[in-house]
């Protein structure tokens, strides 16, 4: 957490919260340290110029359960409209970076920050952070599908309703348009007072997707989205993915290397809760710099 000296009536921008933790020169480099991480030419720079875009930037950030955790001095930057796969063995601290980012993790009791995590220049665990708008700006789409129990034009609008959006015209085009965004609408237009539980697990989850893009966000996240479809239904969500990262950044967990290689512009790889090598999914694939990255990817372990 970071608090300012004196009051402030929105949360401290990432530049002034910078000052508050330690700093290294790091920049578009590759360490001969194995515990830091290997940066790839044409990855993302860690402490980019101002004028190179990112939309989510980890400095030095680290998550606890208790007192142990589940990160440790994670520091990346995510470009905005690319997608950017995060691999790595279960339990090396994908989805807590994952969740991290909307602060689902808060729902876990005795957790803690250190370091920055920051989505458009603010850093999302200063006290002062609005959640609510926080997650309209970061949508997640879960492992498995979660649509409501109510019709697709409900699961649909939904969020818009909370934003205080009423007018039955507006609904109608918000849904309309993010079913199509989805490549759902051609599917459902005759169906949309039909229950949502009633759909197909892929068509269940572009719903979901479809959902989570109705409170116009710029960041989806999605935690193994493909886990529990069948291939057909996973071609779909890989289809889509391409297509939105066109006005969307995307982050996603996989543990399906082929499906990361397909989607992904970037590639992070996560080891014991360290970000271990972060690059051009190209390069990550075709020739890792870190024995650990080759190890992972070419199956010796994980």
């Amino acid at each position: 957490m970071f608090e300012s000296d004196k009051p402030q009536t929105n949360p401290p921008s990432l530049d002034s919260a910078r000052s508050s933790v330690r700093l290294e020169t790091i920049g578009h480099l590759e360490h001969k340290d194995n515990n830091r991480p290997v940066l790839r030419p044409g990855s993302p720079r860690l402490h980019a110029d101002a004028d190179a875009p990112q939309v989510i930037r980890a400095e030095y950030f680290s998550f606890f359960y208790g007192s142990k955790e589940g990160v440790k001095d994670i520091t990346l930057d995510i470009r905005p409209r690319t997608v950017t796969a995060i691999i790595g063995p279960s339990g090396c601290g994908k989805s807590t970076f994952l969740r991290s980012i909307n602060r689902m993790n808060d729902l876990i009791p005795n957790t803690r920050t250190e370091g920055i995590l920051a989505v458009n220049g603010q850093n999302v665990y200063d006290k002062r952070t609005h959640l609510v708008n926080l997650r309209q700006q970061v949508g997640m789409v879960f492992q498995k599908p979660n649509p409501f129990a109510k019709s697709i034009y409900d699961n649909l609008a939904y969020g818009p309703r909370l934003q205080g959006i009423r007018r039955r015209g507006d609904l109608d085009e918000i849904v309309e348009h993010c079913l199509r965004d989805a490549a759902l609408w051609d599917e459902v237009k005759d169906d949309l007072h039909k229950s949502a539980l009633a759909l197909s697990g892929g068509q269940q989850q572009r719903l979901c997707i479809a959902r989570a893009l109705a409170t116009r966000p710029n960041v989806i996240l999605m935690d193994e989205p493909c886990s529990a479809l069948d291939p057909l239904a996973t071609a779909k969500i890989e289809d889509l993915m391409t297509q939105l990262k066109n006005a969307y950044t995307i982050v996603i967990v996989t543990h399906n290397m082929q499906q990361a290689a397909r989607v992904s512009e970037f590639t992070a790889f996560f080891c014991l809760g360290k970000l271990i090598e972060y690059g051009r999914t190209s390069d990550i694939f075709t020739n890792p710099t870190h024995k650990a990255t080759e190890d992972y990817i070419t199956g010796r372990f994980g």
